[in-house]
């Protein structure tokens, strides 16, 4: 990065102070939501001769629109992940317990280079799927039923989050019509993503393909939202959204239909909003994957 004053530490705190004290600083905003008192207190502590001024919104919008380099960290964090998911699900057959599952997807994000996991992963099966954040569970998995796994990395500062929903066995009629609306949703949210789409138009494409099969009262949660320095961030795809895709900005499209007493789908992809379209940076394929049918 050019034109910014960098510098090099081993503790955050010697070098925020390093970094005051160099440019002269005398006020100092500060993240309120991700800052500790105790961080706070130590910062005081550290360099008493600057005033130190909570923020709240004032820096989200500088995170929305990323830049080349960010781009690239979020593609390869993104394709970490899901190589990571592909290698794995070998292991996802009847009897595994949903953690055990977690655990052999979070061994194998490290061993394709993450450093984190974003987040712990949701993997949801059979009734457990209607629970839109179900992590996971000691719950073990049967024969027939599907998956839904909700998962992220973290690579070089930079989170990616993607959801595939998989059926352990051969689908039944139902699981194929639940799994085919949702994945219509998603691929006409998709299809209409482009520079000054509205976040609130492209929620109701998904939205209202669902509403119009019958399943509107099953999809209760926004269409997307931000990933970057943060796995959920601005922008927010929902009927609230308020603004406009710009080239540069990433988000997730996932809609789902999650019904109580049967269970749920719920596909993701995160996408880069490019001058005429977006670019996929999830790379797990979205048609059904059946896994040892």
């Amino acid at each position: 990065m050019t034109g910014c004053p960098t510098v090099e530490y081993r503790v955050k705190l010697d070098g925020i102070a390093e970094l005051c004290a160099g440019q002269g600083f005398r006020r100092v905003g500060f993240e309120a939501e991700h800052t500790t008192v105790a961080l706070l207190s130590a910062l005081t502590a550290k360099v008493p001769g600057v005033e130190f001024v909570p923020l709240g919104e004032e820096l989200a919008p500088l995170r929305i629109v990323k830049d080349a380099d960010e781009l690239d960290l979020l593609a390869e964090t993104a394709r970490i992940a899901s190589e990571a998911l592909l290698a794995s699900l070998d292991g996802l057959k009847p009897g595994v317990v949903e953690r055990e599952y977690a655990l052999d997807l979070e061994f194998a994000m490290r061993r394709a280079g993450a450093d984190d996991k974003s987040f712990d992963f949701i993997v949801a099966s059979g009734e457990r799927g209607a629970l839109p954040h179900g992590r996971a569970s000691t719950k073990v998995i049967g024969a027939g039923e599907l998956v839904t796994i909700d998962f992220g990395a973290i690579y070089g500062g930079y989170h990616s989050d993607e959801t595939v929903t998989v059926c352990v066995g051969e689908p039944d009629a139902r699981q194929r019509e639940i799994y085919g609306i949702v994945k219509g949703a998603h691929d006409r949210a998709l299809a209409a993503v482009r520079p000054g789409v509205s976040f609130k138009e492209l929620d109701a494409i998904a939205r209202g393909f669902i509403e119009e099969r019958g399943y509107g009262a099953f999809f209760g949660h926004g269409l997307g939202h931000g990933v970057g320095l943060d796995v959920h961030e601005k922008p927010v795809v929902s009927p609230r959204g308020e603004g406009v895709a710009e080239e540069g900005m990433v988000f997730t499209i996932e809609p789902g239909i999650y019904i109580p007493q049967w269970g749920g789908v719920r596909i993701e992809d995160t996408v880069a909003v490019t001058g005429n379209g977006y670019r996929l940076l999830t790379r797990v394929p979205k048609e059904l994957i059946i896994l040892n049918p």
